[in-house]
C-alpha cells in the first residue's frame, strides 16, 4: 500500500473520505433523525439582518452558525433567534442543545441564555480558546 500526503485536497477527494465514513457509521446510527433548519431575521426591506443555522440530530439541537448584522446588534436579534430556534427544537423533540464558540466570539451571550461551558480547548487554533456549551431545553 502506498501513502500520499495532499496539502490541498479537492472537494472530490474530501467527499471520498466523508462518504466512506458515512457508510461505516450508518449501520450504527440508523433511525436517528437528522434534520437541518434555519431561521432568519428579516427587516422591512426584506433583507436578512441575521440568521441561525442548526441541525437536529436525535434529541440534540446542534447550533452551527449564528450571525447578526452589525447594524442591528444590541437590539435582541440574536436572543430572539435563539429563543425561537430553541422553541422549534423542543417541538421537534430536542432535549439538549450544543454550541461552540471561540473566545473572541459569543461565550457571554450564550451563557446569558442559560448555556453552560462543558469544555474549553486552549490555544485553539493558536491564541484563542474554543468553548463547547450545552443547555437543557424545556418547554
Amino acid at each position: 500500500m502506498e501513502y500520499q500526503f495532499d496539502l490541498s485536497p479537492s472537494d472530490d477527494d474530501i467527499k471520498v473520505i466523508r462518504d466512506g465514513l458515512i457508510r461505516h457509521n450508518t449501520p450504527h446510527l440508523e433511525g436517528i433523525r437528522k434534520q437541518s433548519l434555519a431561521l432568519y431575521a428579516i427587516d422591512e426591506r426584506e433583507q436578512k439582518q441575521g440568521g441561525i443555522y442548526a441541525e437536529v440530530w436525535g434529541n440534540w439541537l446542534l447550533i452551527k452558525f449564528l450571525w447578526v448584522d452589525e447594524a442591528v446588534r444590541g437590539q435582541q436579534v440574536g436572543s430572539q433567534l435563539m429563543e425561537r430556534l430553541e422553541q422549534q427544537a423542543i417541538k421537534l423533540g430536542c432535549r439538549q442543545s450544543l454550541v461552540d464558540t471561540l473566545s473572541f466570539q459569543a461565550r457571554p451571550f450564550y451563557e446569558k441564555l442559560g448555556y453552560q461551558c462543558q469544555m474549553t480547548l486552549e490555544d485553539y487554533p493558536q491564541s484563542s480558546s474554543l468553548h463547547f456549551l450545552t443547555k437543557t431545553l424545556s418547554a
